[in-house]
């Protein structure tokens, strides 16, 4: 309520101004009348004069607060001077001046101008007082009143100030909240797009790696070994039908949640190891697999990656390492798994060169199936290896947790070069 009033009156102050002032004067009048009950002298004309004028100045006491209050003072000190004693309808134009005075100004300022006018009042009453009132009445009545107005209005100034301050801290914190919400919202939809950057790039370059295998083994093959070429091409095709099915699985991930088309097979895990060794075999690389320890049940996530891990080391050796066998090793520790992929192969210089730039931002088309694993086995808390082997060949080593609460907080794991 009070709100509105405010703002009503300062949309309306001129009209506003002019009605305080109609009521002022009708104090003043009123004041002037009861000072002159049961005496001959002053008249009642002095004081409408007087009350007029003090009034009148007070339309403009928004924009020119100081004149307003000296206005006023002068036309109190006239009147006291004329007879009349100071009662507090008859200062009533004086105090609402004092009042804008101190809601507008600085404190200095509005108990400067109170205590000149005070000044002024006091000197008058004493020098020039043709009725002879109390001295008390003259003087410590009207010091009295003249100060009350000021400190009302420096309360308003404060109040005022204090809720601009209040208001302004919640629009701070309001801008704040917003720039938070929009810089995580940012660095959500950046996480996600790495996410599935890295699930495309493994589902792509695996199989087309492994396609183009198969197609240039069948291609030599289909001259002199028809029979063998017939499997091969019988393998590309489930290869291809492989790649469409993970393709629209994982851009599947884009689809909303409600979606009734949306794809629900579940991630690729290290039980489609078997799947993934006679696809490689297809393609000319044989591969074992080793276990060590008792094999235990994996968080979804580890699973995935484990799985990815592992195929994305074994497209490099297809693409990159002279090489026609690979191993795949699986040790189950207490609470971590170790998988250890090796070929016995010459690396050629795309994979040196993989190996070099994982560890920084590589160029375009360089080394992003490295960093793809290391940022796998970080997303769950493990850490990865990659280099060339003292005897000869490429190996990849990732430890990962059985069980991840989440990522870790220690620093990244590096991919360090042999």
């Amino acid at each position: 309520m009070t709100s509105s009033l405010e703002r009503y009156t300062e949309r309306h102050h001129y009209a506003f101004d002019l009605i305080v002032a109609g009521v002022l004067f009708g104090l003043v009048v009123l004041g002037a009348a009861l000072s002159t009950y049961g005496a001959v002298q002053p008249t009642l004309g002095p004081a409408v004069l007087l009350g007029g004028i003090s009034c009148a100045a007070l339309v403009g006491c928004r924009s020119h607060p100081r004149t307003a209050v000296a206005v006023t003072a002068v036309c109190a000190a006239a009147a006291s001077a004329v007879g009349y004693l100071l009662t507090p309808l008859l200062l009533a134009p004086a105090l609402t001046a004092l009042y804008w005075l101190a809601t507008l100004t600085e404190r200095k300022i509005s108990y400067a101008y109170c205590l000149a006018t005070i000044t002024v009042l006091v000197t008058t009453a004493m020098i020039a007082d043709p009725s002879h009132h109390a001295l008390v009445l003259k003087t410590i009545g009207p010091a009295v009143w003249l100060l009350l107005p000021v400190a009302a209005g420096r309360a308003a100034r404060i109040r005022r100030a204090y809720s601009e301050a209040v208001m302004q801290a919640a629009q701070d914190r309001a801008e704040h909240a917003e720039r938070t919400r929009e810089e995580e919202a940012r660095h959500r939809v950046a996480e996600e797009r790495m996410r599935i950057a890295r699930e495309l790039h493994d589902v792509v370059a695996h199989h087309l790696a492994l396609a183009n295998a198969q197609a240039s083994t069948a291609a030599h093959l289909a001259r002199n070994h028809p029979d063998q070429a017939h499997k091969i091409l019988t393998g590309l095709a489930s290869t291809t039908s492989s790649a469409l099915r993970e393709l629209k699985a994982t851009v599947g991930l884009l689809r909303r949640t409600d979606d009734p088309d949306a794809p629900l097979e579940p991630s690729p895990g290290l039980d489609r190891l078997p799947d993934l060794i006679d696809a490689f075999a297809s393609a000319g690389l044989q591969v074992t697999v080793t276990t060590r320890g008792e094999p235990q049940r994996l968080s979804p996530g580890v699973d995935l990656t484990a799985f990815r891990i592992v195929q994305e080391a074994l497209t490099n050796v297809t693409k990159h390492a002279a090489a026609h066998s690979a191993h795949v090793r699986l040790d189950y520790a207490r609470d971590r798994l170790t998988i250890s992929v090796t070929d016995d192969g010459t690396a050629t210089a795309a994979t040196a060169t993989a190996a070099a730039e994982a560890t920084a931002a590589p160029a375009p088309g360089h080394g992003f199936g490295l960093i793809g694993m290391r940022e796998r086995a970080h997303s769950v808390g493990g850490a990865l290896t990659a280099g060339r082997r003292p005897e000869g060949g490429f190996e990849v080593t990732a430890e990962l947790p059985l069980h991840p609460d989440g990522p870790p907080p220690s620093p990244e794991p590096e991919v360090r070069q042999a």
